[in-house]
């Protein structure tokens, strides 16, 4: 019987459960998965969500059943599917997350073999097809379910990015929002010299202490509040699939995602001479300068993890970020995580002798940037082209990849719509003049609020 499915989107499955997902679209989604990738083994894993588990034993279900042996790797990061997949040489991958939505959605998250990404573009609308019309091929031999804690090969990838004899015992704040980024902090703290003050550590899915996303600014107040009561070097926050981490300095000051891009950059072209480090079109001068200081080349891509790792892969790039804190790792099959970024920022705290605020303040300073300004509007196209139209006469560049990218010789911005919600989100930046970059900003809203 033909159904309708909602919740596909241009990377994912997101939706709320159980109208838009429940154990019969999950079980289906499984079985048109298997058989869209002709898969023999693939591994599954879930976040921390109460419906999760149910839709994951569905989800398995469904793979099984088109002849998948199924590896379930139970309660894990949306990372650990990708680093899974690839190092069991899976044939894809499908995590049951909804990352920071609240409570009541969930959702699931795709990947093929090698770990690459399965989007709108390139097979997800197909999988999306198979499940609605529910007529599978027949399946002689339905796959296996089987259980696997790939968690010590995981620990010790994470490890392999750092030298642990550099490492000196600082005092960290780490903030798992109740999600599910504790499991992994006190599997790796043994290894570790460093003393965690643990936020919000327990998982919860319920997420009484607001959803985990510390993007909203009202979410940030419990880690910069232990920062302070006990005196912390640094903080960190992951959002609930724990794919994204964000960084405070010991003041409590939230460092903008863009400076660690750069910070990181920085890091691997020191490495690798002559390499390529891949970033989004939203703020771009940090990127740019640090590629060309040292020596690597600076590869812009239209804004998303699938557009970000297929141009990683098209230039074998060793590093890619976007400003909104998602890091990406050539040797971590292009993908994102969310533990490889704080692992390396802190050693290069330890090895340095330098505070974070320390190494990110030059790089402020040279670009000071707004950070994502999001307004919501009843016509975005439109308040877009009236911006655009306002400020492309005397404009050195525009750029269209994502959005508009407008450039001056001492200022330019970005200015895209949201995929899912008549939003727009501005992000500005300057070189080197903060008073000019915040005039610039003002003026663009009340432009936007206008409209």
């Amino acid at each position: 019987m033909k159904i309708n499915i909602a919740g596909f989107k241009a990377y994912d499955v997101r939706g709320v459960v159980p109208d838009d997902l429940n154990e019969q679209t999950c079980e289906r989604i499984g079985r048109a998965t298997a058989q869209f990738l002709g898969a023999r083994k693939i591994v599954v894993g879930r976040d921390i969500r109460h419906s999760s588990e149910m839709l994951k034993d569905a989800l398995c279900r469904g793979l099984a059943k088109s002849g998948a042996s199924v590896i379930d790797l139970g309660q894990c990061g949306t990372e650990e599917v990708y680093f899974a997949t690839s190092h069991l040489a899976a044939d894809g991958g499908v995590m049951v997350t909804a990352s920071h939505n609240p409570a009541q959605y969930n959702g699931l998250k795709f990947v093929r073999e090698q770990s690459r990404p399965i989007s709108g573009d390139n097979g997800l609308q197909d999988i999306r097809r198979l499940a609605e019309e529910g007529v599978f091929e027949p399946c002689d031999q339905p796959g296996t379910i089987t259980q696997l804690q790939n968690e010590d090969a995981y620990i010790k990838h994470l490890l392999g990015y750092i030298d642990l004899s550099s490492l000196k015992p600082l005092k960290v704040v780490v903030n798992a929002g109740n999600g599910g980024a504790g499991k992994v902090v006190d599997l790796l703290e043994p290894h570790l010299p460093f003393k965690f003050i643990k936020v919000h550590h327990n998982i919860d899915p319920d997420f009484p202490n607001g959803i985990p996303n510390p993007l909203l600014p009202e979410n940030r107040a419990s880690s910069v509040a232990a920062i302070a009561e006990h005196g912390a070097d640094v903080g960190i926050a992951w959002d609930g699939d724990y794919d994204r981490c964000f960084f405070f300095d010991a003041d409590g000051g939230f460092v903008e995602g863009y400076y660690i891009v750069g910070l990181l950059g920085e890091h691997f072209l020191r490495q690798e001479k002559g390499g390529s480090i891949v970033h989004d079109p939203r703020l771009t001068w940090n990127t740019i300068a640090v590629a060309e200081e040292f020596g690597g080349k600076a590869v812009q891509s239209k804004t998303g993890h699938a557009f970000i790792k297929g141009v990683m892969r098209e230039h074998d790039a060793v590093y890619g970020g976007e400003m909104s804190a998602h890091h990406y790792f050539r040797d971590f099959a292009y993908c994102d995580s969310g533990m490889i970024p704080w692992l390396l920022v802190l050693e290069m705290m330890c090895r340095e002798n330098r505070s974070l605020a320390d190494l990110v303040s030059r790089r402020q300073a040279l670009f000071p940037a707004s950070g994502e300004i999001n307004r919501r509007l009843d016509d975005p196209a439109a308040s877009i082209a009236k911006v655009l139209g306002r400020y492309e006469p005397d404009a050195l560049r525009v750029d269209r990849m994502d959005g508009i990218g407008v450039e001056f010789a001492q200022w330019r911005f970005n200015l895209r719509s949201s995929n899912t919600e008549p939003l727009v989100r501005l992000n500005v930046e300057s070189r080197g003049d903060e008073a000019l970059m915040k005039a610039k900003t003002a003026e663009i809203l009340a432009l936007l609020d206008a409209t």
